[in-house]
């Protein structure tokens, strides 16, 4: 049991004083006691080690009691936490704050998240009830244990937070931006470079983060560069929305470079893409922030404060926006490269799913998904192998969905493009055509739309074809029967 009242002050803390090595380490030795009958104090410290962690303690019997809640202190009373207890620490170590050296025991960054006192109610083998008295931290809590053994402890808060709390969001699906020419005026908008990457919203809690892409598949074991954003973040619960973006030598984002990202599940291959194709999370949007959600909030109020939490790291960023300026933004994004630009009202709220016209997208080059219904065998070199694919989109007819023929495309392709393709048609194959009207060569091998291609092009004729088009990649984040055909719309 922490502090135990049975053992002298020496002895409960010999743990402690055996870890530690206080020529090297700025931890403090104990030295001395406390007295009066003043109110016991407290201290929560963030502890950036090899996990990140909130270490609580609570001054009992002449020492610091202590507990590793891997998660923070919860505010919600229908949450338990996992908190592990650890050994006693001298009282010293209640106003500690500093760099544990690397090889000491819990080597890492120290720094004091709260601190005050608080008010015994039940101090019991097993159980304890107290409320905190804090900068942050007030209201009733109990620590009980939870497990055979000593360390398996939970914590809980008794009582209501202080202040109402929006629930924290889940599942949401990504706000999209309508195809568009550049409006008449641009005043009132804001104007971002639009990324070629991947749609992710970001659910952020203490110690924890959570990547869902566009189709509300979990896709964080795939990116785990991106988890040390929660640090960064450190107690705060947030919601952000962005995009997952590999760039090029140049510093541009390249599609192509992310497809040796989006496919990989295997521990040990997405170890090593991230040394030979990290990704960037670029985060454009602030949806939740410590208890407040701020979906109905305008654009530009969310911006200001995703602005102010500074979220800059080597595997995240959050790139400046423009008001206005979105000719001269476009005309920038070209000679670089760029796919184009985004507007977005600064009255917008944000629209789970939807494109309301409050966000634009005016690319510089026609780009879009089509779902994949089949495919053509190659010539000359290609012999044998894949020659190109067979696009099509869904367009309502009647109660129905129809695949619409939309043209082939045959370049684009990496030797690897053309192996895995092949590998993912191939199950695919059916002998009927899946285009309305059975339009498409009549010696393709047809299958079931549902891969997703993403495919670049100079022109989309009035019927909807493809005219020199360029293979870019496979999407895993959209469902292909969710695939229709984009045109600029007037603004």
């Amino acid at each position: 049991m922490a502090a135990n009242p049975g053992k002298k002050d020496g002895e409960r803390l010999g743990e402690y004083e055996r870890k530690r090595d206080f020529e090297t380490t700025p931890e403090p030795a104990a030295k001395k006691r406390r007295k009066g009958k003043s109110a016991p104090r407290f201290v929560v410290q963030e502890h950036s080690a090899r996990r990140l962690h909130w270490d609580l303690r609570l001054e009992h019997e002449g020492a610091a009691a202590s507990w590793a809640v891997p998660n923070g202190i919860p505010d919600d009373p229908s949450e338990n936490r996992k908190a592990v207890h650890t050994e006693d620490h001298p009282l010293e170590y209640l106003d500690f704050e500093g760099e544990i050296p690397a090889g000491e025991y819990g080597a890492g960054t120290m720094r004091i998240w709260d601190r005050g006192t608080y008010e015994v109610e039940k101090w019991e083998e097993g159980k304890i009830v107290f409320a905190f008295s804090g900068e942050r931290l007030s209201g009733r809590y109990a620590l009980f244990r939870a497990g055979k053994s000593e360390k398996d402890w939970m914590i809980h808060r008794i009582d209501p937070p202080g202040e109402e709390r929006d629930p924290f969001p889940e599942s949401v699906v990504p706000m999209l931006a309508k195809l568009s020419k550049l409006p008449a005026g641009d005043d009132g908008w804001a104007v971002e470079v639009k990324w070629d990457g991947v749609r992710a919203i970001a659910y952020c809690r203490p110690g924890r983060l959570e990547l869902q892409s566009r189709n509300l598949n979990d896709v964080t074991a795939q990116y785990p560069e991106v988890r040390r954003l929660s640090r960064r973040l450190g107690a705060r619960e947030a919601v952000l929305d962005g995009e997952l973006v590999v760039f090029d030598e140049g510093g541009r984002p390249s599609f192509e470079r992310l497809q040796q990202r989006i496919h990989q599940t295997s521990e040990s291959v997405v170890r090593r893409r991230m040394k030979s194709h990290p990704v960037t999370y670029v985060i454009f949007d602030l949806l939740y922030l410590e208890g407040v959600n701020l979906m109905s909030e305008p654009y530009a109020r969310r911006r200001e404060l995703l602005e102010g939490l500074e979220l800059a790291g080597e595997s995240w960023q959050t790139p400046a926006n423009s008001t206005g300026h979105a000719k001269e933004l476009l005309a920038a994004s070209a000679e670089h490269g760029l796919e184009g630009i985004v507007l977005k009202r600064l009255d917008s709220r944000y629209a789970p799913g939807k494109r309301t016209g409050s966000w634009l997208k005016v690319k510089n080059l026609g780009r879009q998904e089509f779902a994949i219904g089949g495919w053509l065998p190659g010539e000359g070199r290609r012999r044998n192998r894949l020659g190109a694919i067979l696009l099509g989109y869904f367009e309502e007819e009647g109660e129905d969905r129809e695949l619409r023929y939309a043209g082939k495309v045959g370049t684009g392709f990496s030797d690897r493009d053309l192996d895995e393709l092949i590998e993912r048609l191939r199950p695919l194959a059916r002998k009927s055509n899946p285009f309305a009207g059975r339009r498409g060569p009549r010696q393709a091998n047809f299958v079931d739309p549902r891969l997703v291609a993403e495919i670049e092009f100079r022109e989309l004729t009035a019927e909807g074809m493809v005219r020199h088009g360029s293979f870019k990649g496979l999407r895993e984040d959209k469902p292909a029967e969710e695939v229709g055909l984009e045109r600029p719309e007037p603004t």
